[in-house]
C-alpha cells in the first residue's frame, strides 16, 4: 500500500475505530489503510484477524490451559511452553493445541528473548535507543525526523525480541499477537501465553521467558 494512502488516514477515524472494535491502535491504522478508509470496512477487517473481539476479551482471567513442547528435528533445539485459556474444555480442543504446537514451533525457530514488550527491562530500552542516537548518520537530523526514524527502530527491535511481535514463522502477514487473536475469536476464550523456555544442546545458556503476572506470583 503507498505511503500516501497510509498519510491520508485521519486519526480521528483510528480513534474512533479503536472505540468501536477495542483492537489496539496500530492494527486500527492498518484496518483502515487496508480498507482505503472505510469504517465499516476496516472493521470487518479486523474481525477477519479476530482482533475486535479478542480485545474485549483481553481482561478476562485465563487460569487454565496445557503445557506443550516442540523439538526440533534431530533433537537439538526443545521447547517448553505454557499456554493458558478459561476453561479446561478449551484446553483440550484441536484448535487450542494447535496453537500450542504452532508457537512452540515458532519459539524454535526464531528464539524470542521475552512473551511480551512489558518485559523488556528498561535499561536495556535505553542501551538500545543510546545506541541509535549515538550513530553518526543521526547527527544534525532534525529532532522530529530522529523521532520517528527511533519509533521505526524500536518496532524492529521489539519485532525481534518480544514474542507477540513477531510474524509468525508459517505465516508471516500476521504477528503471533494476531494468530492468538484469531483463536480467541474462534473459541470465544481469553487465551494468552504464560511463559515458555528454549534450550539448544551445547549453548551454555537458554532462554526462559514470563509474563509480568507469572513472575509477580509467588512459587508453590
Amino acid at each position: 500500500m503507498s505511503t500516501e494512502t497510509a498519510v491520508k488516514i485521519d486519526a480521528k477515524l483510528v480513534k474512533e475505530l479503536r472505540e468501536k472494535s477495542g483492537a489496539p491502535m496500530g492494527d486500527c491504522l492498518k484496518a483502515l489503510q487496508e480498507a482505503k478508509g472505510d469504517m465499516e470496512g476496516a472493521f470487518v477487517v479486523l474481525r477477519k484477524r479476530g482482533m475486535a473481539s479478542a480485545a474485549k476479551k483481553a481482561s478476562r482471567t485465563t487460569n487454565e490451559g496445557a503445557v506443550g513442547t516442540y523439538i526440533h528435528a534431530g533433537g537439538k533445539i526443545g521447547v517448553l511452553l505454557e499456554l493458558n485459556c478459561e476453561s479446561d474444555f478449551v484446553a483440550r480442543t484441536e484448535d487450542f493445541q494447535e496453537l500450542l504446537r504452532d508457537i512452540a514451533m515458532h519459539i524454535a525457530a526464531t528464539d524470542p528473548r521475552f512473551v511480551t514488550r512489558d518485559e523488556v527491562p528498561q535499561s536495556e530500552l535505553d542501551r538500545e535507543k543510546d545506541v541509535f542516537l549515538a550513530q553518526p548518520a543521526m547527527k544534525g537530523k532534525p529532532e522530529a525526523v530522529v523521532s520517528k526514524i527511533l519509533e521505526g527502530k524500536m518496532s524492529k527491535f521489539y519485532e525481534e525480541t518480544c514474542l507477540v511481535d513477531q510474524p509468525f514463522i508459517k505465516e508471516a502477514t500476521q504477528t503471533i499477537s494476531q494468530l492468538i487473536a484469531s483463536k480467541v475469536a474462534k473459541l470465544g476464550e481469553n487465551i494468552s501465553v504464560r511463559r515458555f523456555a528454549r534450550f539448544k544442546v551445547g549453548a551454555n545458556d537458554w532462554t526462559v521467558a514470563q509474563t509480568k503476572i507469572a513472575a509477580e506470583e509467588p512459587a508453590a
